[in-house]
C-alpha cells in the first residue's frame, strides 16, 4: 500500500511489455488489491459453500474492477 509494485506486480508489468511489442492494443494497469475485500463485503451474508464463495469473491472483484476503470471513462 505504500506505493510499489509487489513481485505478481513486477511480473505482470514484464508481460505486458512483451505483449505490447507484438499487439497495438492499449493496455492500462488497475490496482486491484482491495477488490477482494470490496466484493467479500457485498458477498458477506450470501449462503454458499467456500469453493462457491471464493469463486462469486473473485467474479465480484473483477467486477469491480471494470467497473472503476469504466467510471474513470465517464
Amino acid at each position: 500500500m505504500d506505493g510499489s509494485l509487489g513481485e505478481q506486480a513486477e511480473k505482470v508489468k514484464a508481460f505486458i511489455q512483451r505483449l505490447c511489442r507484438h499487439t497495438e492494443v492499449s493496455v492500462e494497469f488497475r490496482d486491484e488489491r482491495l477488490t477482494t475485500v470490496s466484493a467479500k463485503r457485498l458477498m458477506r451474508d450470501a449462503d454458499t459453500k467456500k469453493t462457491k464463495r471464493k469463486a462469486r469473491h473473485d467474479a465480484i472483484a473483477a467486477a469491480l474492477i471494470l467497473q472503476g476503470y469504466l467510471d474513470e471513462k465517464h
